[in-house]
């Protein structure tokens, strides 16, 4: 064989070779790029984002759209050629592997751990919607989880109110421990609850629930600290409310966008328009005393917020340092520190006085 056809077929073989090693071998990264957007003032999937019974609405107009990132799943393993191309690309991030899922978590957990701070945003987005209108929410204390091989497994569950302990009233979550750590280890402490089947079938039916029992546990002493009492229960919130708010929404995790359910809540339960027919996105987190906060992914929202149509974008503080770094086109960064900020910032952009408005900017 001539010399120069058996190199030309070595670099085509060599070629091939590493063509195929960059499809077939998995590499530790994975990529982040725009999600949809979905108006929480309109419909989705056939029914609206928010739907609120038992309370007068007003019609609304104009977007409040709340933002998402798409990733690869926790099991994916991109490939060499995936990866280069989503470097060069301009509208991905490619990120390492443990960065999105760390501690080998997997797409189960993740999926999740998404799902539980995804409902937890929706309840403290109403909560921040309600006393922004300065309309009552009732705040229980209730048992948030149950550690395994502890006292309190099978005798308190999830989502069992706690009234009192040891005959003294529990009024927010720092109660339960305070309460329990004034006995000594192998102490009983008696919990006064509401079980959760009755406290559930209570807030359907919209009445205050009666039913209450007694359960005696027995304290351990606390893993590495012999002399404090635990039983093994988190203590949490939960909130009832005065009428219905359901949030319509699937497939969407994490916590982000509590603070765009809470302006689209305000927005419908209020007269004034809040956008003025103007399109408007924006994340962040939200809690219930309407303080906003920072999220993942803020250069993947505003691509998207932007190609959905977005001119003005409601950007927390804490995101407002990267987010400036590569701003879309067409797109006004709007800075958000609280619920009350989002509110006035919008009434400005309905009124016409943007120059008025608070802007990310650099450092």
């Amino acid at each position: 064989m001539p010399r120069r056809t058996a190199t030309m077929l070595a670099s085509t073989l060599l070629f091939i070779a590493l063509l195929c090693a960059g499809v077939l071998l998995p590499v530790p990264y994975s990529e982040m790029s725009p999600g949809p957007t979905v108006n929480t003032l309109g419909d989705a999937r056939g029914e609206p984002v928010l739907d609120i019974e038992g309370r007068q609405t007003y019609p609304t107009t104009g977007h409040l759209n709340m933002t998402t990132v798409r990733v690869t799943g926790a099991d994916y393993r991109m490939n060499i050629v995936e990866t280069v191309y989503g470097w060069l690309a301009h509208d991905n991030v490619v990120v390492p592997h443990d960065t999105l899922y760390p501690d080998g978590k997997t797409e189960e957990q993740s999926t999740q751990e998404n799902a539980e701070e995804f409902t937890q945003s929706q309840e403290s987005a109403k909560v921040a919607a309600l006393k922004q209108l300065k309309i009552p929410v009732e705040m229980r204390v209730l048992v948030a989880s149950v550690r395994k091989d502890t006292p309190a497994e099978g005798r308190l569950h999830a989502g069992d109110l706690i009234r009192a302990v040891d005959g003294k009233p529990v009024k927010e979550p720092g109660d339960v421990a305070k309460l329990v750590t004034q006995r000594k280890p192998g102490d009983r402490v008696v919990f006064t609850i509401v079980p959760a089947k009755d406290a559930a079938a209570a807030e359907k039916a919209r009445k205050e629930p009666t039913t209450t029992r007694k359960v005696t546990i027995t304290t351990v002493p606390a893993p590495g600290q012999s002399d404090r009492p635990i039983v093994g229960i988190e203590a949490g919130t939960d909130h009832t409310f005065p009428f219905t708010i359901d949030i319509n929404l699937a497939d969407v995790g994490g916590p982000s966008a509590g603070l765009m359910f809470a302006l689209g809540i305000v927005d419908k339960l209020t007269p004034e328009n809040l956008t003025g027919g103007k399109f408007v996105a924006g994340t962040g987190t939200i809690d219930d005393d309407g303080k906003v906060g920072p999220i993942g992914g803020i250069e993947m929202k505003l691509v998207g917020a932007r190609q959905a149509g977005a001119q003005f974008f409601l950007t927390p503080s804490d995101n407002c340092a990267t987010a400036v770094s590569d701003v879309p086109d067409g797109l006004t960064l709007v800075k958000v520190e609280t619920m009350a900020d989002a509110t006035r910032s919008l009434e400005k952009i309905k009124s016409g006085k943007t120059a008025d408005l608070p802007r990310c900017s650099v450092g």
